[in-house]
């Protein structure tokens, strides 16, 4: 188990400094980006919104509609050249969040560490689940794996900096986000982290309360995900980390829930999170079958916490420097080994 002293994140990231980083894209992956580009994705508008902060709005045929992209520039871009580029953080909010939340919730526009890196946070709808719609076989919008994956990901390396080395990390459905992307794309991603991560969403019971929640809560047909759990499991484990160990064999990851009891951030006598808790028994079951399937996995299981923001905030702080170390930025890695 990791504490704040990082023993187990200190141990992969001495691992990543004198190990080989996984490559930057799988094979074939021209062969996408080409695809993509011919499909049409382009930025409509764009906002500057902060000293750093800059909003896109991009026509996706993916989705069928535009959607809002959240970009936290590094030092210089504002003066870049057609021949720069930087590494790349993909930032995924959770369920009923936006593109805004990761900013307007948490001190990642301030982290010094994050001066030389290009943060993307984008929309993924309040229940996208981070997943190109099965949509009863006639497949369509949204197809939000495609538009982050394929057009997102071209439209930036092509005119906002963006290079070839990647990271991606994410809070509750966007947990899940991260760990299937990397899985489901060998390769493109050098380390993955969840925070409160939905990692395992054919565990026990929760397929049925998360589609009754996307029905009552949201007025979507929830069949039109992934299929039915038993009909189209084979779509479910496509999408599941706990299925997808294998393929995330070239990706660090890091992984970090609470058990639901009131922590550090609580009054005393927080009712008892039960989300948070049947989480965290995801994470207790994904990490070692991902740990068994030979992937490189550092775990912050720190015990009383529950399904907020301030824990995801402290999670990404303990999860920078196993990140930027997978995105090469050596002087990281031997602080934090």
């Amino acid at each position: 188990m990791f504490r704040h002293s990082g023993r187990s994140v200190g141990v992969l990231l001495l691992a990543l400094v004198i190990g080989v980083v996984p490559a930057a894209a799988a094979a074939g992956d021209a062969d996408q980006v080409e695809q993509a580009r011919r499909g049409g994705a382009r930025v409509v508008a764009e906002e500057q919104v902060g000293p750093r902060l800059v909003d896109l709005t991009i026509q996706s045929p993916a989705l069928g509609r535009t959607a809002k992209v959240r970009l936290l520039t590094p030092d210089g871009w504002t003066q870049r050249r057609k021949s720069d580029s930087w590494p790349v953080f993909y930032l995924l909010h959770g369920c009923c969040d936006t593109y805004e939340s990761w900013t307007l919730q948490t001190d990642v526009e301030e982290l010094a560490q994050l001066r030389n890196v290009l943060v993307v946070m984008p929309e993924a709808g309040a229940v996208g689940w981070y997943s190109d719609w099965w949509n009863h076989g006639e497949g369509g919008p949204p197809a939000w794996e495609t538009f982050h994956t394929r057009e997102l990901r071209v439209l930036l390396e092509h005119d906002y900096g963006a290079g070839q080395k990647r990271v991606v990390a994410g809070l509750s459905m966007g947990g899940l986000g991260a760990l299937s992307y990397a899985g489901r794309n060998p390769g493109m991603f050098r380390a993955a982290a969840s925070y409160s991560g939905v990692v395992h969403p054919l565990y026990d019971g929760w397929p049925e309360g998360m589609m009754g929640f996307m029905q009552e809560d949201f007025g979507e047909d929830p069949l039109a995900l992934w299929g039915d759990p038993v009909a189209q499991r084979g779509i479910w484990q496509a999408h599941d980390p706990y299925y997808l160990a294998k393929r995330l064999r070239s990706t660090y990851v890091f992984m970090s829930s609470g058990d639901g009891t009131a922590g550090p951030f609580e009054p005393p006598g927080e009712p008892f999170d039960e989300l948070e808790a049947q989480i965290n028994e995801m994470n207790h079951l994904v990490a070692p079958r991902l740990r068994q399937a030979g992937v490189r996995v550092a775990t912050d299981f720190y015990g009383p916490g529950v399904h907020n923001w301030p824990y995801w905030e402290r999670e990404l702080h303990r999860s920078l420097p196993l990140l930027l170390c997978a995105l090469g930025t050596a002087g990281h890695c031997e602080r934090a080994a």
